[in-house]
């Protein structure tokens, strides 16, 4: 599921503009309001000698217009005075997106029934590692995905683009799915059938199960009258490593690459299409629901 190609920018636009702003406020409290000062008070020594001369020739001098004429002289430009206003908002944002957490919006139905169309959720970019912002490189390793974890990465067809899914494979897992059923290591998943579920989009009805395989534990859809196989699978990176037939496919996945399934089985654009997720994609852990303005119940952690 991908999400708006516009929010793969936001980071840099923020970078810009806090760097813009920050330059700004810097050279106002280093610089530009030492000079304000300055002729503020050559300004104000000006007045005062004028004033004096007033008091000696018996004229009554204006006692207002020097607070006046020096709240004027020390005002901040307006560009400055936003910049200095703009500069720490953005700082904070800048931060709190790209080492600790990230919004993200929900456009499809491929992670259904488990996130919804119009969820707004929190993606956790510290779980993982601190990666350094704009250019995505990791700089201190913390954890590694887990199967199970539903992971915001970057698409590997358009790196410009975020997706999400959950890991069903992490390096060296040989995952196999036959007949829509899943195996992991040799281990096959157990189902736990559920009451079909209604989709509120296309008001249609799937077959709901609960798919366990530690420590994966987390429902499905999937669609009777959709097919096993993958049809027209990419040439993508260590392609070798994967076979195709008319009951689905096994793929091997590589050490430092990731196997994505979306939850809606039979309405995802996966791994099963587009191949293996590099380490060095990964964005985060989605792991709350912040809101949906269609539907406010949907607020809590997800899993």
């Amino acid at each position: 599921m991908s999400f708006q190609s516009i929010l793969s920018n936001f980071a840099l636009i923020l970078f810009v503009l806090m760097i813009i702003t920050g330059i700004i406020w810097f050279l106002d409290v280093f610089r530009f309001s030492r000079n304000r000062r300055r002729a503020a008070d050559e300004a104000l020594a000006a007045w005062d000698a004028r004033q004096e001369q007033l008091r000696v020739e018996g004229i009554k001098p204006d006692e207002n217009g020097r607070k006046e004429l020096e709240e004027k002289l020390l005002k901040q430009p307006v560009w400055i005075e936003y910049s200095g206003s703009f500069f720490p908002v953005i700082a904070v944002v800048f931060f709190l997106r790209s080492f600790l957490y990230e919004p993200f919006k929900i456009p499809s139905s491929s992670m259904l029934p488990t996130l919804e169309v119009g969820d707004l959720i929190l993606v956790n970019k510290f779980t993982y590692g601190i990666r350094l912002p704009i250019i995505n490189k990791k700089a201190i390793s913390l954890n590694d995905p887990e199967r199970g974890d539903m992971v915001v990465f970057k698409y590997p067809r358009d790196p410009s683009l975020d997706y999400i899914k959950r890991v069903v494979g992490v390096g060296g897992d040989r995952v196999v799915y036959r007949n829509k059923r899943l195996m992991v290591n040799g281990v096959p998943a157990r189902y736990q059938p559920m009451q079909d579920y209604l989709d509120p989009e296309r008001l249609t009805y799937s077959r709901q199960f609960t798919e366990e395989i530690a420590p994966l534990k987390h429902r499905i859809l999937n669609d009777d009258g959709a097919p096993s196989y993958v049809p027209n699978p990419d040439t993508f990176p260590y392609r070798s490593m994967c076979s195709y037939n008319t009951d689905g496919f096994a793929c091997t996945v590589p050490k430092g690459y990731y196997f994505m399934m979306g939850d809606n089985r039979d309405n995802s654009l996966d791994s099963r299409y587009w191949g293996f997720v590099p380490d060095e994609y990964i964005v985060g852990k989605a792991f709350f629901v912040w809101m949906n303005l269609g539907d406010m119940k949907r607020i809590g952690r997800v899993k």
